[in-house]
This record gives structure tokens, C-alpha cells and sequence, in this order.
């Protein structure tokens, strides 16, 4: 199922609607839908670099509404819709171990990682931000800053370097988006720790 649904969404960059198609991609990965924004705008901003920031911008801003959906999913509705969901994808697990540590400082480094390396899926911190009552302000803040840094540094590398980034996007951009997340995150908690502003963690 899943490569049939990574093709299908993969083929969606050929078509004359494809910026429509990655509006609602982005949207939807933040909330419920398997495969990542990604997929579409890599092919998309290879095909018209010139376009690649203009691309960059739609993927955050619906990277972010599909966000504040899930959101909505979890502090609204997470028995009756957001659980559901959850168990569909097999994260349901996985999400009640965060949980129980969730807080203002955990969902700050779940927002960040997934933000920037897809770990976890931004669709479960969405979720499990909504289900903890997180603040919507830093909520939103938190998945602007992310998410808009992954498609503006993905936008960049591909109007400089073109089609011979592309291998190094799929197979090292990760880690090493991964990488800066964990820098911010030992910043942040250095910051904290200089300050003495209290409990670092919440479990």
C-alpha cells in the first residue's frame, strides 16, 4: 500500500495542477496523510528551480495548517478521530509513550525532529501537541520555524546544485537535518540549564 500511495503521490508533480496537489499534500501529511510533502517537491522545484523558494513558501504554510488540523484533531476529537488515525498507521503505541512525557520542552524537540527530519512524523506530534493542551501560539511558531527551515534549506540545494543534489537529499539530508535538530535542542537546554529556569524534562 504504501509504495502504491508513494507512486501516486510521486506522479502528482507531473500534472498542471501540481503546486494545487502539493498544497494539499503538505496539508494533509501534518494531520493524517502517510507520505511526506517531500515526495512532490523535489521533482517539482527540480523541473522549475526559478520556482523553488515560491514552493518552499506553499509546503510551510500548508505544512502549517495541516498542522494546527492535527492539532485541532488531538485537543478535540482524539477518541473519536484522532485515535482512530493513529491505530490505522500502527503509531498509536508509539504515541502513548510520548505522551506520558509530553510537555512544553518534550514537544519542542518532537516539533523540532520531525519538523526537520520527519522524526517521528510531524502527523503524531500534531496530534499529541493538540491531545496535551500545548499553547497554539508556540505550537505554530514551533512548526513555521521548522518546517519553513526543511523546504527553504531543500529549496536552496536544489536551485544551486540541481539534479546532482538529489541523491544526497534522499540519502544523507536526513541525518543531517537530524544532526542541527539535536544542536538546537542541546542549545536550547544549555540555555535553560544556565538559567536555571527549572525542570528540563517532563518524565
Amino acid at each position: 500500500m504504501f509504495e502504491r500511495l508513494y507512486l501516486w503521490t510521486l506522479s502528482l508533480a507531473a500534472r498542471r495542477s501540481a503546486q494545487a496537489w502539493l498544497a494539499i499534500v503538505a496539508f494533509i501529511e501534518s494531520s493524517f496523510f502517510l507520505i511526506p510533502a517531500d515526495v512532490l517537491f523535489v521533482p517539482m522545484a527540480l523541473a522549475k528551480p526559478e520556482r523553488a523558494y515560491r514552493l518552499a513558501l506553499i509546503a510551510t504554510i500548508f505544512s502549517t495548517l495541516g498542522g494546527i488540523a492535527g492539532y485541532a484533531l488531538g485537543y478535540y476529537a482524539f477518541d473519536a478521530l484522532a485515535r482512530p488515525v493513529l491505530a490505522f498507521y500502527g503509531k498509536l503505541d508509539a504515541f502513548e509513550q510520548l505522551r506520558a512525557c509530553a510537555g512544553p520542552d518534550t514537544t519542542l524537540i518532537l516539533l523540532t525532529t520531525s519538523g526537520l527530519a520527519h522524526l517521528p512524523p510531524i502527523k503524531v506530534v500534531t496530534i499529541l501537541a493538540g491531545a496535551v493542551h500545548i499553547g497554539l501560539g508556540f505550537f505554530v511558531l514551533s512548526c513555521v520555524l521548522a518546517r519553513g527551515a526543511r523546504f527553504f534549506a531543500l529549496a536552496f540545494l536544489l536551485r544551486r546544485y540541481g539534479e546532482t543534489i538529489r541523491h544526497f537529499i534522499e540519502k544523507r539530508l536526513k541525518l543531517i537535518a537530524l544532526g542541527g535538530a539535536a544542536l538546537l535542542i542541546l542549545l536550547y537546554f544549555g540555555l535553560k540549564l544556565l538559567t536555571g529556569s527549572g525542570q528540563l524534562l517532563s518524565c
